[in-house]
C-alpha cells in the first residue's frame, strides 16, 4: 500500500497548447508502478483553465475545491465542490476556474496507458 499527501507531490505546469495558469500533480502513475489508473490533481489559478481537448478514453473527475465550469459542445456547465463527472471517450471538454480571485482544484483518473 502506498499513501501520499497531495501537498507532498510537486506540481508541474501543464504544457499543452491552450492551457492557462494550470498545474498538475501526478499522485499515482507509472513511477509508482500503478498497473491500471493514474490519479492526477489539477490546480487552476484564478481565471485559469485546461486546454479544450478530447482523448480516446474515458476519465472520471471529482471537484475538490472552487467554482469550476466544464465546457463541452453542449455549452458550459457550472460545477461545485464534490460534484463528479464521467467524461466519455472522444468527448470534447475543458475545465475553467470561474473565479478571478480564488484557486480551484479537481482530481481525475485516466488509464495508465495514456498517462505521460
Amino acid at each position: 500500500m502506498l499513501i501520499k499527501n497531495i501537498q507532498d507531490v510537486p506540481a508541474q505546469p501543464v504544457q499543452m497548447e491552450g492551457a492557462k495558469n494550470v498545474q498538475v500533480r501526478v499522485i499515482y502513475g507509472p513511477k509508482d508502478n500503478a498497473p491500471t489508473f493514474a490519479m492526477r490533481v489539477f490546480d487552476l489559478a484564478p481565471g485559469g483553465h485546461t486546454p479544450c481537448h478530447e482523448h480516446p478514453f474515458e476519465h472520471e473527475v471529482l471537484i475538490l475545491d472552487g467554482d469550476i465550469a466544464v465546457h463541452s459542445p453542449n455549452g458550459p456547465r457550472p460545477l461545485k465542490k464534490h460534484d463528479t463527472l464521467l467524461v466519455a471517450p472522444n468527448e470534447t471538454h475543458q475545465f475553467k476556474n470561474l473565479s478571478e480571485t480564488q484557486p480551484a482544484r479537481f482530481m481525475c483518473l485516466v488509464p495508465i496507458a495514456y498517462q505521460k
